[in-house]
């Protein structure tokens, strides 16, 4: 098994730089593990923690932590290392970390060679990365590891009877923070029982939204104190089904704002082309009276956290076919959430579904159903929020947990 994984990783390093020529995404891959070891000079002066996600909502888990051990642990530097380019393009400037770059491919000689240069104090995994041969050299070198916000599943590898080379590189973790008993279960099944469930970070993360100031005049002039549902990461699967209630549903008084994951020109232009209503782009509102518009279509990023402030439900991208995108940050609103069918991956989508805070659909006719309940049953709305609100609440607590482990460690 180790000769095949070693294969399949020398292979995929001579066809990614090929398919990096007709591929945007690939090329930012390729190219910017180019510039990985070169990034890494910074971190001689101190002592270094790592942090590796896998992209933005891994980040996401590891920003809470990330922001407690720059205050408490003053005299360490922040390593962040990502897979994704979707991770690494959008916080590659991260201000909390000395140092942000890609992970290189996990080829023995490449993990040796990172591990040695970092040579970290500790080293921080989230959720679901697991790269045998960095793994594996973290654990020759004794150096402190554990995973955060961990998902385990049934169907991995590591629970296979085939699949002890994956479970050899487990040995490293130092400790496991888990979110679920499942999670707990696995891992204990194959005699690891260095395991708290301690939750997701991004609980932490979300509550913390409230205490900065989410007012975005724009929106407010847009809304015009209205009854407004905030789209976010929008693909074009969700935004068909959205356009169709928009131009065929939707009454006067009812706003939208749309967040398109997707904003390259062509799609933003298809999408407004799409709606009979009024509508205005994020990119073409100055000196527009925005109160005057029905629909706002957001093509720019970094602002939707703030744009679902100002929501009064809220529908989440992603989940009719894709991958579901971040549902925490409009619940800690405390307004309801609408999504597609696709939520079993998403243990939060789970959890909220089962116990009525976030409605799922998956056609039209169950997407209209919805809309036009929570628009007309204000006491329904105010329900389905307050539901999410607590869900957010009662799951705060890991970031303090996982701080308190490594007190003792550092």
């Amino acid at each position: 098994m180790k000769i095949l994984y070693s294969f399949l990783i020398f292979l995929v390093s001579l066809v990614l730089p090929i398919i990096a020529i007709f591929s945007k995404k690939i090329k930012l891959f390729v190219d910017g593990r180019k510039e990985t070891f070169s990034k890494l000079y910074p971190l001689k002066e101190k002592k270094t923690i790592w942090f590796h996600a896998a992209s933005l909502g891994e980040f996401e888990q590891a920003r809470p932590i990330i922001e407690e051990v720059k205050s408490k642990f003053s005299n360490c530097q922040i390593l962040v290392t990502f897979f994704s380019p979707s991770g690494y393009e959008i916080r590659k400037n991260y201000n909390l970390a000395d140092v942000v770059c890609y992970l290189p491919l996990d080829s023995k000689l490449k993990a040796k060679k990172f591990i040695e240069k970092v040579n970290p104090i500790f080293a921080i995994f989230i959720k679901y990365e697991f790269w045998p041969n960095f793994l594996n050299t973290l654990k020759q070198k004794e150096i402190p590891t554990i995973l955060v916000s961990g998902i385990l599943r049934e169907k991995q590898l590591f629970f296979k009877n085939y699949g002890g080379f994956m479970r050899q590189s487990l040995q490293a973790f130092h400790h496991f923070f888990v979110q679920d008993e499942n999670s707990k279960k696995l891992l204990n099944s194959i005699n690891l029982n260095n395991v708290t469930i301690a939750g997701d970070t991004r609980f932490d993360r979300v509550s913390k939204i409230l205490e900065q100031d989410n007012s975005l005049d724009f929106i407010d002039e847009f809304k015009d104190k209205k009854y407004t549902i905030v789209a976010g990461s929008t693909w074009k699967e969700d935004e068909e089904l959205l356009v169709n209630y928009i131009n065929n549903q939707a009454s006067e008084n009812e706003k939208f704002i749309i967040a398109p994951h997707n904003i390259k020109s062509d799609a933003i232009v298809a999408l407004q082309k799409s709606i009979t209503k009024k509508t205005v782009l994020y990119s073409a509102k100055a000196d527009e009276d925005l109160s005057k518009y029905q629909i706002f279509i957001i093509d720019t990023i970094g602002i939707l956290t703030k744009i679902y402030a100002a929501a009064d439900v809220a529908y989440v991208g992603g989940g009719l076919k894709t991958g579901l995108h971040n549902i925490l940050e409009p619940a800690t609103f405390g307004i309801p959430v609408v999504i597609g069918n696709k939520y079993d991956k998403f243990k939060e989508a789970v959890d909220l579904v089962k116990i009525g805070g976030c409605i799922s659909i998956s056609n039209q006719k169950e997407l209209n159903a919805n809309l036009n309940e929570f628009k007309e049953d204000e006491n329904f709305r105010k329900l389905t929020g307050i539901i999410n609100k607590k869900y957010i609440q009662d799951n705060l607590g890991a970031t303090k947990q996982i701080i308190n482990y490594l007190k003792d460690k550092i």
